[in-house]
């Protein structure tokens, strides 16, 4: 590549890094395992930036390799293992907003939907992909998109009540 490429290159990370890294967290759950994700995206994307002749889809092709490298990593034998921490020195009271009690609930719940039914949730409902943008981005059917949409919801819906029953919610006596 020559100058004017790395520079457009550089350009690109600098305006989507947080984004592309906040949707890589959302699709793994971890902020480290988030940041490799991200660096991965972006080595692929920059050994390919001389063969993409449209540079519009750039984010689809970003998000693409990030959704790729996900399932990858997480079919990584270490991978199966999660540290779990419980801090027992937490108090009952609570006095962060009911918002970010919610979404911190949410992304408890969504670390224990499996990778691919995440990978859909995280591009539909986070990313606002359609249901074919979603296929064309994780390089399946529609249909199966839908299908793990739905499958997805539902495991997203089982894991809330399973997290807010175990008390990690923070619901209820402190609002």
């Amino acid at each position: 590549m020559g100058p004017e490429e790395d520079a457009a290159f550089s350009r690109y990370v600098t305006a989507r890094r947080d984004h592309v890294r906040r949707t890589a967290y959302l699709l793994c759950g971890d902020w480290h395992r988030a940041d490799d994700l991200t660096q991965i995206a972006f080595v692929k994307l920059y050994g390919a930036w001389d063969r993409i002749r449209d540079h519009g889809a750039l984010d689809a092709y970003v998000r693409s390799c990030l959704v790729r490298a996900t399932v990858d990593e997480s079919r990584r034998p270490w991978r199966r293992e999660k540290a779990v921490e419980i801090l027992p020195e937490t108090t009952d009271s609570f006095d962060i907003a009911s918002v970010v009690a919610d979404r911190e609930l949410v992304q408890q719940a969504l670390e224990h939907v499996p990778s691919g039914q995440r990978a859909t949730l995280v591009l539909r409902f986070f990313e606002g992909l359609d249901v074919a943008q979603a296929a064309a981005a994780l390089g399946c059917s529609e249909g199966n998109v839908k299908s793990q949409t739905a499958r997805g919801l539902a495991a997203l819906k089982a894991a809330l009540q399973s997290v807010g029953e175990s008390g990690n919610g923070r619901g209820g006596e402190g609002r």
